[in-house]
């Protein structure tokens, strides 16, 4: 997922903002207790995603895909003064690690966790949103934007993880990897769809930022 040097990384990471202290120990305990810990978004592209979020000003955010809560609270770190998130995720053993975390930051009272298809939950909340970040199951990203597109405000930013794929979007795609397949058409609407202008970052496994227009 790293297409730079160890060497580089580790100097873009020193020379980034701290991680804090909060998300250092998230960060500890998923890598101990929780498995397939390399999800976790992690110190850099944690930093970027506060960063976008403190630019952004949002007032609501959507997160589909929550995992450990990680990327939940570096995107909170912008939030509005009365701001909220809601966090979409499937996985019920992560629902309470999640919510530990969550009540240990200022941002308790401002996250609501929902648990289950993300695909049947988007459609029963009645929000638009400033800021979306999807980092859930790829095989249903193109669903998933087209359902968010319209609950978005104008100018809202919406950001898609994981769209270099390891570097598998430029080599030669496996009959049977569908899930390259998918991303590979996700990005192609992401380049082409009229609702939208983005730019596709290099950032960890790729990060596409996307303005509603």
């Amino acid at each position: 997922m790293h297409f730079l040097s160890d060497e580089l990384d580790q100097y873009v990471t020193q020379h980034s903002q701290d991680e804090p202290e909060l998300l250092a120990q998230l960060n500890k305990e998923t890598y101990q207790k929780i498995l397939q810990p390399r999800m976790l978004s992690g110190h850099f592209q944690g930093r970027v995603l506060s960063m976008l979020s403190k630019i952004i000003h949002p007032t609501n955010i959507l997160e589909i895909g929550t995992y450990t809560g990680y990327a939940t609270l570096c995107l909170a770190e912008g939030l509005a003064e009365n701001g909220a998130i809601d966090t979409i995720d499937i996985e019920e053993e992560l629902v309470d690690f999640q919510r530990k975390y969550f009540d240990k930051s200022q941002w308790s009272n401002q996250i609501t966790q929902h648990l289950g298809d993300a695909l049947e939950i988007i459609p029963t909340i009645n929000k638009k949103y400033d800021l979306v970040f999807i980092d859930a199951d790829k095989e249903n990203y193109i669903n998933y934007f087209h359902l968010i597109v319209p609950m978005m405000n104008k100018g809202g930013i919406i950001l898609s993880d994981n769209v270099l794929w390891s570097g598998k979007v430029v080599e030669e795609v496996k009959p049977n990897d569908i899930t390259t397949q998918i991303l590979l058409e996700y990005n192609k609407l992401l380049k082409n769809d009229s609702r939208i202008e983005t730019v596709l970052l290099p950032i960890r496994d790729g990060l596409t930022v996307s303005r509603v227009k």
